[in-house]
């Protein structure tokens, strides 16, 4: 089996990386390779990418992930978000291949406090929201085999992230303000890489299971629980800080205005991912704290 993965490079690309190995020969571009044209900021040339590969498999984990500053670039974000995965959708269509692609909690408007469910009106509140969603269709429309995988707050040990954020901050301050009215569970990019592998192998012999799911670790925190853990997990790994897990203060999102708006419920149902391919998915601390542990 040929696999083609798009975005070798992000955090979630960096693990797809290895986690896609072992299913067959992996073909694995950046938007800077050489030798193929990978370049979702260009999509007139994707399709001759795909054409020359001809995967069984696509893999796209190339996208505009910076939130904020899609507000004042839409043009570069639906590119990136919509367009181009358009593109490789239609071009895996015509060679019959499988293609995986990665969405996000914020196709809804964050209303409520309910799980979002894989069926529930979508409404974005954002450029970055609405050109997810749009990619979202365009993938579901060119190409009948596909897995789109709906997934909040990524974090990986690699590159930046909120934990290690925090932890800067709290070695830096005595105390430390971090919102409290936003709701999600924090996933790590190795779980999200780990359950496409599986999915992948049981899409590939049972046609039936390709679709829409909602993909994220269990439980629920706030980004103030989530800080609070990660310099819990610090202090008690010996880690010196200023700010203590009792100095983070809660405040509501207001206090930290962006250009982007934010959805407050970010909760995901992850029932049908679970049932469709016999996963469990772990509670949220666990894969914080192994990254933690990597890190620290």
């Amino acid at each position: 089996m040929k696999i083609l993965l798009f975005g070798k490079g992000g955090q979630v690309g960096w693990e797809l990386q290895r986690s896609l190995a072992p299913l067959g020969d992996l073909v694995a571009l950046d938007f800077d390779s050489t030798e193929m044209h990978a370049d979702f900021s260009q999509p007139e040339a994707l399709a001759d990418t795909v054409l020359q590969v001809r995967p069984n498999v696509i893999v796209n984990a190339a996208a505009h992930t910076a939130v904020d500053k899609a507000e004042s670039e839409p043009d570069l974000a639906r590119k990136l978000n919509a367009t181009s995965p358009g593109v490789v959708a239609k071009a895996a269509q015509q060679i019959g291949a499988l293609m995986v692609h990665y969405s996000t909690d914020y196709v809804f408007d964050g209303s409520g406090t309910k799980p979002w469910k894989e069926d529930d009106a979508t409404g974005p509140l954002s450029v970055y929201g609405s050109t997810k969603l749009e990619g979202e269709e365009l993938v579901a429309q060119h190409c009948a085999r596909h897995l789109i995988f709906r997934t909040s707050w990524v974090y990986a040990a690699r590159g930046g992230n909120f934990a290690k954020t925090m932890l800067r901050l709290a070695k830096e301050r005595e105390r430390l303000t971090v919102i409290d009215d936003q709701f999600g569970a924090p996933t790590g990019a190795e779980l999200l890489a780990d359950v496409t592998s599986i999915a992948i192998r049981a899409s590939l012999l049972d046609p039936a299971k390709v679709g829409l799911y909602h993909l994220v670790a269990g439980g629920e925190t706030t980004w103030h629980g989530y800080a609070r853990f990660v310099l819990e997990q610090a202090q008690a790994a010996g880690v010196e800080l200023k700010a203590s897990p009792a100095a983070v203060d809660p405040v509501p999102t207001s206090a930290f205005p962006t250009p982007a708006k934010r959805p407050h419920n970010s909760r995901l149902n992850t029932d049908k991912v679970q049932s469709t391919f016999g996963i469990k998915l772990p509670e949220w601390q666990r894969g914080v704290a192994r990254m933690l542990a990597e890190t620290l």
